[in-house]
């Protein structure tokens, strides 16, 4: 995501559960295809976190018409620790589940990155590493 903003795209990031209830909120408010325009103009959009949270059915739905709606138009990039296999925890509904995954791995690329956390690593790292004395 930095790397293409600082090429001049447009790009936003946003925590998987966050852009859900944004999207029931604007439903609720008869908003939604307005909101989805608006994220429509995001050139990339960073999810993250994405198979952390058990989201209900009403969000699930509202983030697969999301996700379709953006499909071949505009670039998605999602983060997440969970496997495919495990996201059936947070799309409770396997066909729904099922059909989330094929719009984003439809002409995608899939990045794994291991499984050691980069904050994790990142602490380590800064303890192991003495202070120095001034």
């Amino acid at each position: 995501g930095t790397e293409a903003a600082m090429k001049g795209y447009r790009v936003r990031y946003t925590l998987a559960t966050k852009l859900v209830n944004e999207l029931v909120e604007a439903a609720d408010e008869k908003q939604l295809n307005k909101t989805i325009a608006r994220y429509g103009r995001v050139d990339l959009l960073c999810i993250d976190e994405l198979g952390y949270m058990e989201l209900d059915r009403h969000g699930a739905e509202l983030l697969f018409q999301f996700l379709t709606e953006r499909e071949e138009k505009n670039s998605v990039a999602i983060a997440s620790n969970e496997s495919f296999g495990g996201w059936t925890k947070t799309f409770t509904d396997p066909r729904l589940c099922a059909a989330i995954v094929d719009r984003l791995t439809f002409n995608g690329t899939i990045i794994e990155t291991g499984t050691d956390s980069y904050r994790l690593a990142s602490t380590r790292a800064r303890v192991e590493t003495p202070a120095k004395a001034g």
